[in-house]
């Protein structure tokens, strides 16, 4: 092998150069490089990028972690491209949108984690899940627009209005804005509150649609009964008018019977108070009654006559008396 210092030096210098060439590019586009390179490329889609650029920030929860690679224009949507540091852990489900960094306009590209996981090198965010930003330029442009449409004059008396109503009525005009006030700090004190009933109101909005079926049903039975209830509708105010005169004859009865009524109610609570007086004596009587009843009934039951019997008489002397009266014996 020839030593170095024989070779031939304007090849030795070409090499040389193309060498420093290709580490100067390295370090320029290091990040590209697929070995000492750093981060991964993602996707997504926007329906508008308003003042977003390659080279603006990737951002989450306000921390940078990459810069915008490239902008595209697919079809009806936007295409950007960015790359973010390795390492950055967010889920399937992470949206983007286009937020302002300053008031002069400079935009950032904001990922917002969701979901489980982590999402795919190279994977696409839908436009359904990002977000277009809101121009600060295009809204004052806006506004300046609708201020110059205002009448200065009518403006002006509307404030003289406003000013002399408040001067004349200063004690109801500041209860108003004081009533305001304290609206506004309830509202504020009962924060938790209020997000609890909104919470509560979900759930019960989700209960309600998991209830589907059974409230159409509810509904759809509820319509078979009201139809029933107006095809007898006829049926029902006759039967309320039918009811109405009976209350009004019931009432004209007890007008008219008013005066007999009392002494028989009177008589009735006599009767009443003389069976409570006696009550134990017709217990006792109820329950001896049955005894009596099948002994009186042993004389009686065998016809219209009683059965009797008397013990220790001579009945053949009788007998004989009985037929001498009556002629002969025979």
């Amino acid at each position: 092998m020839k030593p170095f210092r024989e070779r031939n030096p304007v090849v030795i210098g070409v090499i040389g150069i193309a060498v420093i060439a290709l580490m100067m590019l390295g370090a320029f586009r290091a990040d590209r490089l697929p070995i000492i390179g750093s981060g991964d490329t993602y996707h997504a889609d926007f329906a508008e990028i308003g003042g977003l650029k390659a080279g603006n920030e990737v951002r989450v929860a306000g921390v940078s972690i990459g810069k915008v690679e490239g902008i595209e224009l697919r079809g009806n949507k936007v295409r950007v491209t960015f790359k973010i540091d390795k390492g950055t852990k967010f889920g399937t489900e992470t949206g983007a949108d286009i937020r302002v960094r300053t008031l002069l306009g400079a935009e950032f590209l904001a990922l917002t984690p969701k979901g489980p996981g982590q999402l795919p090198k190279g994977a696409i965010i839908p436009v359904a899940r990002t977000i277009a930003p809101y121009d600060v330029v295009q809204a004052f442009s806006e506004l300046s627009k609708t201020t110059d449409e205002i009448d200065i004059p009518e403006l002006s008396k509307a404030l003289d209005t406003l000013a002399d109503v408040s001067a004349s009525t200063p004690e109801e005009f500041r209860g108003a804005i004081k009533g305001v006030s304290d609206l506004s700090r309830n509202l504020a004190a009962r924060d938790d509150q209020i997000n609890t009933l909104l919470v509560n109101l979900k759930k019960v909005s989700g209960v309600l649609n998991s209830r589907n079926t059974e409230l159409v049903t509810l509904f759809k039975d509820s319509d078979v009964l009201f139809q029933a209830i107006s095809a007898r509708r006829d049926s029902i105010h006759r039967l309320l008018v039918s009811t109405q005169s009976i209350s009004t004859q019931l009432r004209g009865l007890v007008k008219d019977t008013r005066s007999n009524l009392k002494p028989a109610l009177d008589q009735l609570d006599v009767v009443t108070t003389m069976l409570r007086k006696n009550e134990a004596s017709l217990d006792e009587a109820l329950r001896t009654y049955p005894g009596f009843l099948r002994v009186f009934s042993n004389p009686l039951g065998t016809g219209p006559w009683f059965d009797t019997y008397l013990g220790g008489l001579n009945t053949g002397g009788l007998v004989s008396q009985i037929q001498g009266a009556l002629g002969g014996g025979n």
